[in-house]
């Protein structure tokens, strides 16, 4: 008997994933993480308020979710005093960007992007047969001119920027984005990712100014929010470009029991206020263990901070393993020269301890 055949672009592709996952690494070491430093996952957890509400709508889990996530549209649209119409909900940014890709991309289309940035982006561009165009970093940062002059020049469907950055941790202000915003091309489409943004200084985020169909800003509950496992991610956007999800998304793909604790999440705006001076607290730790130990910790307006190790990507990728063995999961950037560095999440005071005492022992081991 033979296999159904693939497509040819299915075929065509990898069998791979954009991150190995800390779970799959366990399993092939056979002993469990001490720290989970790697995913960029918040250590700290929910609102005790989004759990009791998680566990109250566990024993409704019998039915489907809402298929409009009304609730949570509504409390999202009250919070940014907003339209709900304007408000997209789904099974996180991964999944928002999986169907903006199907919405915009087919075999051939030009997608812009930065070299290193968050790959799961790629992925997708891949999955629908779309030509990425790539820029490189300028000074650890995406390159917002880069960005606009190769879109140009494809004649680009889409652009892709992160702000704050994944990976590196940087950020531009908001009048730099704004001015990017300005000046993207009337046919192409920028996906502002701001999945980090609870987390970024005053000043990081420009007004939201959802008339513009040019740009489509992503949310996160995975961050500052602690519920990375409930997959709850939305868009802010035009109505007519947010209506446009409703022609190809999974209408049920959000289970109610994250809606539940989506919407408690963010009425506990106190809770968030706590998370944001844990997360401040932390980097500056992580800071000082870097360096303690001769290395540069790079600004971060993330729940992580990227590491200079201070020479060439073999180097890291020796210090990045040598944590790994002593059972501290962390990742680093992909593409040179941002692979120079490690990459670390913040995490509790025990995490930290654990990262003190490794850190000295895996440059060694580099050296």
């Amino acid at each position: 008997m033979k296999n159904p055949f693939l497509t040819p672009l299915a075929d065509s592709l990898p069998a791979a994933v954009p991150f190995i996952g800390p779970e799959a690494l366990e399993r092939s070491s056979g002993a469990p993480f001490k720290a989970r430093l790697g995913a960029n996952e918040s250590t700290f957890g929910p609102s005790p308020k989004a759990i009791s509400a998680m566990q109250t709508a566990a024993a409704d889990v019998w039915k489907y979710g809402d298929p409009e996530s009304y609730d949570l549209r509504h409390a999202l649209a009250a919070h940014h005093a907003i339209n709900a119409e304007n408000i997209m909900v789904g099974e996180g940014i991964d999944a928002l960007l999986g169907y903006l890709v199907r919405l915009y991309v087919e075999r051939g289309t030009a997608v812009v992007t930065s070299a290193g940035a968050y790959p799961t982006f790629n992925y997708h561009v891949a999955g629908y047969g779309g030509a990425l165009h790539m820029v490189p970093y300028i000074g650890d940062h995406e390159d917002p001119d880069a960005l606009l002059s190769k879109a140009k020049e494809t004649n680009a469907r889409l652009i892709y920027f992160a702000n704050p950055d994944n990976p590196m941790g940087s950020w531009h202000d908001a009048t730099t984005v704004q001015r990017m915003i300005d000046a993207v091309p009337d046919d192409c489409l920028l996906i502002l990712d701001e999945a980090y943004i609870e987390l970024a200084p005053d000043g990081t985020a420009p007004e939201l100014d959802l008339s513009n169909p040019n740009v489509i800003r992503m949310r996160t509950f995975s961050k500052g929010h602690g519920m990375a496992g409930a997959r709850v991610g939305y868009a802010l956007g035009e109505a007519e470009t947010i209506n446009a999800f409703n022609k190809i998304r999974n209408h049920f793909g959000m289970c109610r029991i994250s809606q539940a604790g989506a919407l408690a999440a963010l009425a506990d705006q106190d809770y968030l206020s706590g998370i944001q001076e844990k997360v401040a607290a932390s980097r500056n730790r992580i800071a000082k263990i870097a360096q303690d130990n001769g290395l540069t910790p790079l600004p971060s307006a993330t729940n992580f901070v990227t590491v200079d190790c201070g020479k060439d990507g073999e180097f890291a990728r020796k210090v990045l393993a040598s944590l790994l063995e002593q059972g501290l999961f962390v990742r680093m950037p992909f593409v040179a020269p941002q692979d120079r560095a490690i990459r670390l999440s913040c995490g509790s005071a025990a995490d930290m301890e654990l990262l003190e005492t490794a850190l000295p022992i895996a440059l060694a081991a580099a050296q």
